[in-house]
């Protein structure tokens, strides 16, 4: 049907992304999938068994905006026994529909027309037009391409009167990167009796590999005071397609929040709340998952050391990075491509997560997979 009118775009430059064509190239190949992040095995059968049961039980109505009672009670009890900071669980924890929800629900609450976000590149590819939606400007600043560090000196000169916000990732997808003391110093003193409301996406606070500890922002009471913080029970609970996150807050900004939230989408899945409350009683649901991907971090680099890639570390996330520079002079994106067609295995370029789609010769591997998918995907890569 041609539309009778022509509707002004807010983002004109938004159009068919590279994932899209990664997606519709990978099943014309029947490519092996190492792209997404996502798991492409099964949750507990008792998270499937607890859902059935809260439907059975009759929760199938609207949850309150807020989110479950007993799962609001229970992540502010993690909160605490895991950072040391006490959410209260009627009015500073919110219960969202995915983290892309919060994410944007937060953005939009407190980020107005002519303001500045921070944000640092290469980065999850909905910050940006998140900010833009809002009429204000998104700021990139790019990471160390050594070690993908934040170079706080060029944060300090991008603060202005006009900035709002700086959203931060750590675990960071796509490097793997993650927050150090230096970085939690640093943000303190920039932020320090200044407006600026902290964005942190902590979707995989629980995938911190080697012994060493995710700093999230509420383990810094002069941040948490002024951070949102956005978490994801799908990327926790190997459930992605569940569509269940979970936001922390002051109660003054989460007061903001919750306006936003309660009109797009009013409330979460009622039935999975219910059973991811009753998964939380058990804190190795969650305390296990650094080990559990850590293994899969080290079976794929273990598969992958006889190939001509060389892999970056990867300190936490899903995912890793892998250099192709040193022996093709593609571009990230005709590299993955001809990965599709020729070795019939799906990567994502690292390009795609810059604004300008900015060359890099690496690639990001995702490992949450199951090992015989991880297996195949590096025999593939070795015959590049």
């Amino acid at each position: 049907m041609k539309s009778a009118m022509s509707p002004r775009s807010k983002l004109p430059d938004v159009g068919t992304t590279i994932f899209t064509v990664i997606g519709q190239l990978s099943a014309e190949h029947n490519a092996l999938n190492l792209s997404q992040g996502a798991p492409n095995f099964s949750c507990q059968p008792a998270l499937i068994d607890s859902v059935a049961k809260a439907m059975r039980e009759g929760h199938n109505q609207y949850a309150p905006m807020s989110g479950v009672a007993a799962l609001r009670h229970a992540l502010s009890a993690k909160a605490e026994a895991l950072y040391g900071c006490k959410y209260d669980a009627d009015s500073e924890v919110t219960v969202i529909a995915s983290a892309s929800e919060g994410l944007y629900s937060a953005i939009s609450a407190l980020v107005h027309p002519g303001d500045e976000v921070i944000y640092f590149e290469p980065s999850f590819d909905s910050y940006a037009p998140i900010v833009r939606l809002q009429g204000a400007k998104p700021v990139a600043i790019g990471l160390s391409m050594d070690d993908f560090s934040i170079d706080w000196d060029q944060v300090a000169n991008a603060i202005n009167s006009r900035t709002r916000m700086i959203i931060i990732n750590s675990p960071h997808n796509p490097t793997g990167a993650i927050f150090t003391d230096v970085d939690i110093e640093r943000l303190t003193a920039l932020t320090k009796n200044t407006d600026i409301v902290i964005l942190s996406d902590e979707v995989y606070e629980h995938v911190v590999f080697d012994g060493e500890r995710h700093e999230s922002m509420a383990c810094h009471p002069q941040l948490a005071e002024r951070s949102v913080i956005v978490s994801s029970f799908g990327k926790t609970y190997h459930v992605t397609g569940w569509r269940v996150g979970y936001c922390l807050a002051p109660a003054e900004l989460m007061d903001e929040i919750r306006k936003v939230h309660q009109f797009m989408v009013f409330s979460a899945d009622t039935p999975m709340q219910v059973a991811f409350a009753d998964a939380l009683a058990d804190p190795q649901s969650y305390l296990e998952l650094a080990g559990f991907y850590q293994q899969k971090r080290d079976l794929l680099a273990e598969a992958l050391s006889e190939s001509r890639f060389e892999l970056l570390p990867s300190r936490g996330s899903f995912f890793m990075l892998a250099r192709f520079s040193h022996f093709s002079p593609l571009t990230d994106d005709e590299f993955v491509l001809s990965l599709i067609r020729d070795h019939q295995i799906a990567t994502i370029p690292l390009s795609a997560f810059y604004s300008n789609n900015k060359p890099t010769g690496l690639i990001r591997l995702s490992f949450a997979k199951d090992n015989d998918t991880l297996y195949e995907g590096a025999r593939r890569l070795c015959r590049v």
